[in-house]
């Protein structure tokens, strides 16, 4: 599994942006799709997931009610709507998989990962 992460960028506050993140090679209904992000001195911490068959989604406290996930099995795409970002949102933001749903929010079980998009949030 090959992942390709894009659609980071420069916004202000309140402001809204789109990542996609491009999967290719065989993926399974039970597969977890994530998105972390890791700020500069800071650990990387879990975002959102989505169960690849869209049965499950999860989200970090600090993003409910604003981010969004989302996948199309045709396309082979998995998406995070983000909006109302803030500042604290600035991070570089990775998509991984995880072959299996479970422990879905530990950056370390995850076994392939994207190479990151770059997200910053002026005030």
């Amino acid at each position: 599994v090959q992942l390709q992460a894009s659609g980071g960028g420069l916004v202000q506050t309140g402001e809204s942006l789109r990542l996609s993140c491009a999967v290719s090679g065989r993926t399974f209904s039970n597969y977890a799709m994530a998105w972390f992000r890791q700020a500069p001195g800071k650990e990387r911490e879990f975002v959102s997931a989505i169960r690849w068959n869209g049965a499950s989604r999860k989200y970090a406290d600090s993003v409910k009610g604003r981010f969004t996930i989302s996948r199309d099995a045709a396309k082979n795409m998995v998406y995070l709507q983000m909006n109302n970002l803030n500042p604290e949102d600035t991070a570089v933001y990775y998509c991984a998989v995880r072959t299996v749903w479970i422990v879905i929010h530990t950056p370390g079980e995850y076994d392939y990962w994207g190479q990151g998009t770059q997200v910053t949030v002026s005030s």
